[in-house]
């Protein structure tokens, strides 16, 4: 297999504001786990093959278990995950997917009872910096193991 495009070497300006999008939700209060979560779970349903890869080893990495990681992709049928990761999980599903039905209410008033209105825009910032690598990735063309 082999990228389409090395993005890292044909535009390092697009590289390093993404890095910049990075940097700043990482400066937030966001979980660091729960933000991993949002990075698999968007990436199984945009189909990024080196997100997915990469962010299932960060999360193995910082000691989540199998079962959590496994079963991420049909968390409504698992009893692994909190009632906040479940929210979370929702509005990552549905801001991924966004032009099919918006955000429906009941999703936004779940967000509300775990998370302040900063946490929640925190986390939809979130939701949105995945899309954008899940997009540069697939475009692309880049795969686990891939170097750029």
């Amino acid at each position: 297999m082999q990228t389409r495009i090395n993005h890292y070497q044909v535009h390092p300006a697009v590289y390093k504001q993404m890095m910049q999008l990075e940097t700043f939700i990482k400066e937030q209060e966001l979980d660091p786990v729960l933000y991993e979560l949002i990075k698999i779970r968007a990436s199984q349903i945009n189909g990024c093959a080196f997100c997915l890869d990469m962010h299932t080893r960060d999360l193995r990495k910082m000691g989540e278990s199998e079962e959590r990681i496994a079963l991420l992709s049909v968390w409504r049928e698992t009893p692994y995950y909190t009632e906040a990761e479940k929210a979370v999980l929702h509005l990552t599903e549905v801001v991924t997917e966004v032009a099919r039905q918006g955000v429906p209410q009941d999703v936004h008033d779940r967000m509300l009872q775990h998370f302040s209105e900063k946490e929640y825009m925190d986390i939809i910032m979130a939701i949105n910096i995945i899309n954008s690598w899940n997009r540069i990735a697939i475009s692309t063309g880049m795969f686990p193991g891939c170097k750029g």
